[in-house]
């Protein structure tokens, strides 16, 4: 019997969640199978982060455009991946990685390289007539994950002069994943009629959460959790993705809507008041991505009480985390992808990660597409939680209904998780 081998390799430029162009991968194996990867783009990404290849045109896009990524994938990386077994994932992408040559994916592009290394995969499942993410499992542990709900945007993600990025709703203790979607939802759209009552306005901002102008940081968590009373949810946990380093310049970090600049020690003191006064148990970016003392303080202060989760510090990279982990910088790891360029390096780092005894968060972008591919990661890794945006705009909906379907696949066998799986010093 012939062995199943690459066959196909088709790119193209589509768009992503806020209108730009972004790289969308075919691969067709020598039995018809067919996967297909849309890859997602950030707004607040962290300097370190693989290299997103984008043409600089103006007259394009307004410089945004993804064609030369294309025609790297068509010219380039198509010929290292065709012929190849999709079922060895790990080779597919080493041959990737080499192709482009360049520790940060700058010659050939993390976009045009992570297209092709997830649809790889994708077309693996078909062709063994399995979802992926029972492909993608590395053991038996297979969890549903606890969403991490933004309901309402700051920061670089909305215009309104709100300083923290996501406020999210973090339904733990719900007793499974259609539970806490519920959970989640319901106080999304009762927060809408708060805000409404209150004369404030009501658009989202990229990803699905309203984005009003409000007086602090402090009352946008005092909206939530009026909304949250209204729905019959008043128990509900709360995380926060402060985004600090968008807020940090020359050394001090802004809050505009308080009119406050603080020292790095005085910005872990204001996380500690807010977390002492909200049932905050999650905390993201808290700190800028070249503040490392002051991620070895806040996680020293509060690791005990909350899951320190870091990103920008540490961009799903495996030297970044080695760091944070010998360090002590954090407690848990955001996981994004097109953060590092391939699902195998992905897969490793999330290992890395729960070796040290992290928490590990499967996190989608703020320019996305309906790719669903996060979700079966986070159930095959056993992550136990997730980010993928509010209950609105299809591009974030999109994994909560691959989630729900994932649940109804497992059936009886769907476990869901409780505290257990949050990062913890």
């Amino acid at each position: 019997m012939t062995e199943i081998h690459i066959q196909t390799v088709k790119a193209r430029s589509i768009l992503d969640s806020r209108g730009n162009p972004t790289v969308e991968v075919d691969v067709i194996l020598s039995d018809g199978s067919l996967g297909r990867a849309g890859v997602p783009s950030g707004a607040s990404t962290g300097t370190h982060e693989a290299v997103e290849l984008r043409d600089g045109n103006p007259k394009k896009y307004l410089g945004k455009s993804v064609d030369i990524a294309v025609q790297n994938i068509e010219s380039h990386l198509s010929k290292v991946a065709i012929g190849r077994n999709p079922n060895n994932q790990s080779a597919l992408d080493a041959a990737l990685l080499e192709a482009d040559g360049t520790e940060n994916k700058s010659n050939l592009g993390a976009n045009a390289i992570l297209g092709v290394s997830i649809a790889s995969a994708k077309a693996a499942a078909v062709s063994k007539g399995v979802s992926l993410f029972i492909h993608l499992q590395s053991d038996n542990t297979l969890i549903l994950p606890i969403p991490m709900m933004n309901i309402l945007n700051g920061g670089s993600h909305a215009d309104n002069n709100v300083d923290i990025q996501e406020f999210m709703v973090f339904p733990v203790g719900a007793q499974s994943f259609s539970e806490a979607l519920q959970c989640g939802t319901e106080i999304f759209h009762h927060l809408k009629s708060v805000l409404k009552s209150q004369g404030l306005n009501t658009s989202v901002g990229d990803e699905g959460g309203f984005a009003p102008n409000l007086r602090s940081n402090a009352e946008a968590v005092d909206i939530i959790l009026e909304a949250a009373e209204k729905a019959g949810h008043s128990d509900v946990s709360l995380a926060l993705d402060v985004a600090a380093s968008e807020i940090c310049k020359d050394g001090k970090y802004h809050l505009t809507s308080e009119n406050r600049s603080l020292t790095s020690e005085e910005m872990v003191v204001y996380l500690s008041k807010l977390i002492s006064q909200y049932p905050i148990i999650s905390v993201e970016d808290g700190l800028a991505e070249n503040d490392w003392s002051g991620w070895a303080l806040l996680t020293q202060e509060l690791g005990k009480k909350i899951q320190v989760v870091g990103d920008d510090l540490t961009v799903t990279n495996p030297k970044h985390l080695k760091r944070a982990i010998d360090e002590k910088s954090m407690n848990a790891i955001l996981i994004k992808l097109n953060q590092i360029g391939t699902l195998t390096e992905t897969l490793n780092v999330i290992k890395q990660a729960q070796s040290a005894g992290f928490g590990t968060v499967i996190s989608h972008r703020s320019g996305e597409t309906e790719d669903t591919t996060i979700a079966d990661v986070a159930v095959a890794v056993g992550a136990g939680q997730i980010k993928t945006g509010s209950a609105s705009r299809t591009d974030r909906t999109a994994k909560y209904n691959q989630l729900i379907r994932i649940e109804e696949e497992l059936g009886a066998s769907a476990a869901f998780p409780g505290t257990e799986v949050l990062g913890r010093s």
